[in-house]
């Protein structure tokens, strides 16, 4: 099984992300014939969404599962839903900003995942990895992302599972924040990828 999985580069107060450093230290391949190919998106929000169609055509991937980080987020959350809504608490990584404007103007107000997020969120909890079901991936490109990712494949034909996943901070982000945030560390996060992976065999 082909598993496409995606993070981002870093931004906003962050010189790093962990969505990035999860991706990069992950092995093509796990057990189950799960092969993993990745793409590290850009936060700009035109060609972050664009690398993400890329990488679907480019990989034609049996599922796909994008990361992302969110600030002040204690535990890895599953998100539930996509809205077709931009509206940027702050700038992206070329400076530009979006208000009260829908990622597709075409499209519906949402999508849910694909994901068996219920699966993974026992396989989690039952490995002593904090998770939640989140009802909201935000209204930034990591929402922005997953709208994109869940209309190109309604748009396509292509019933596999997809999603986003937000990861905490990690503790090596914490003294570059302006308050106290919650972070988890990365050793934790990378233990979390072959959990949720197990969940699409």
């Amino acid at each position: 099984m082909k598993v496409l999985i995606t993070g981002f580069e870093p931004f906003g107060q962050s010189l790093i992300n962990p969505s990035q450093i999860l991706l990069e230290d992950a092995p093509d391949q796990f057990p189950g014939g799960i092969e993993l190919v990745k793409a590290i998106l850009p936060v700009e929000k035109a060609a972050g969404p664009e690398a993400l169609v890329d990488a679907i055509l480019r990989y034609q991937p049996e599922a796909v599962i994008c990361f992302g980080l969110a600030v002040g987020r204690s535990v890895i959350s599953l998100e539930r839903v996509a809205v077709n809504l931009m509206d940027y608490r702050m700038p992206d990584n070329a400076g530009q900003t979006v208000q009260d404007q829908p990622v597709n103007p075409d499209g519906p107000a949402a999508y849910f995942s694909s994901l068996p997020l219920r699966a993974m969120l026992t396989a989690l909890q039952s490995n002593n990895i904090p998770a939640e079901l989140s009802l909201t991936a935000g209204s930034y490109l990591c929402n922005q992302v997953f709208y994109t990712l869940m209309h190109h494949l309604a748009t396509h034909g292509q019933s596999i599972p997809a999603g986003f996943i937000h990861l905490p901070a990690c503790p090596e982000q914490a003294a570059h924040f302006d308050k106290p945030t919650p972070t988890l560390s990365l050793t934790i996060i990378k233990s979390a990828l072959p959990l949720l992976l197990e969940t699409l065999t």
